[in-house]
């Protein structure tokens, strides 16, 4: 089966066009005014456009306002919300509730340990993503280029929905898809030329990396 291939922290119209022509399944906006990556709601809705029906928009957030939260969906009317800071459980059904839309909650991984608290959110998010731990002194909790140890994974249930996430980039996705279970893959700065600069040939680049790690699977299934 394809994996979800989600581009995010897009900025610019030819990324967009790109990450759509290339098959990206979900495409991210990063609403974190300390990214790289920073884009103003209505700039986002602008640039969303032309993916609707194409690809699941998401909006990125790090334990946004229920006010900016409100700002963004009715500006860019995102598919998904992507939940990437301390939000509980209970604040996750909040704004569920709230804002009528599935949750992506993230996880940053660097142990065993930071993946336990999984368990409290099945059944809460629609689904996860899995991110590496950013190092000390940076002020992103995601976008920063680095792994996390993908054998960790191997104790979550097949059951749980998950996106991978984490240093991704041409030449480690296909490694990433075949030893985890991830249903979907999450990149950002591992198509991006500088910090928040999405290149186009690299979009293409890692879009080949995929489809070049599923042809012998396809083959085998055909």
């Amino acid at each position: 089966m394809k994996p979800d291939i989600k581009i995010c922290g897009l900025k610019t119209p030819e990324a967009v066009d790109r990450a759509l022509k290339r098959g990206a399944t979900h495409i991210g906006f990063i609403f974190f005014e300390k990214s790289p990556r920073y884009i103003e709601p209505d700039l986002a809705a602008k640039l969303a456009e032309p993916a609707r029906g194409k690809a699941k928009i998401v909006a990125v957030v790090v334990d946004a306002t229920n006010d900016e939260l409100d700002e963004i969906v009715s500006l860019l009317k995102p598919d998904i919300l992507q939940l990437h800071g301390n939000e509980s459980p209970e604040h996750v059904l909040t704004i569920k509730a709230l804002f009528g839309l599935p949750v992506m909650k993230v996880f940053s991984v660097r142990t065993a340990d930071d993946l336990k608290r999984v368990e409290a959110y099945v059944g809460i998010a629609d689904r996860f993503l899995f991110d590496a731990k950013a190092p000390k002194g940076s002020e992103l909790p995601g976008g920063n280029g680095i792994s996390f140890d993908w054998s960790l994974l191997g104790w979550i249930d097949e059951s749980i929905d998950y996106m991978l996430s984490g240093g991704l980039n041409k030449n480690n996705v296909a490694d990433a898809l075949a030893n985890t279970k991830a249903r979907g893959i999450d990149v950002s700065s591992g198509v991006e030329s500088a910090p928040g600069v999405k290149s186009v040939a690299m979009i293409d680049e890692f879009f080949d990396a995929v489809e070049t790690a599923d042809a012998p699977v396809m083959a085998s299934g055909s």
